[in-house]
């Protein structure tokens, strides 16, 4: 009985393997190229900048007729 839990419990850990093997190899064909560091810095700063702008602007209130 131990045998089988043992051999079910091996086929799993296989079964993972394979699956994250595959998921790494598949990692850097999906990435975009890196490009400098400084300029993605400065993007995502726009970004934030862009997004508090934009929750900082008054929402027109609702009429209540």
């Amino acid at each position: 009985m131990r045998a089988i839990g043992i051999i079910g419990l091996l086929l799993a850990l296989a079964v993972v393997g394979v699956l994250a093997k595959r998921q790494l190899a598949a990692v850097p064909a999906a990435s975009a190229p890196a490009g400098d560091a400084r300029e993605q810095s400065r993007q995502i700063e726009q970004q934030i900048k862009q997004s508090l702008e934009a929750a900082q602007q008054q929402r027109p209130m609702p009429d209540d007729h």
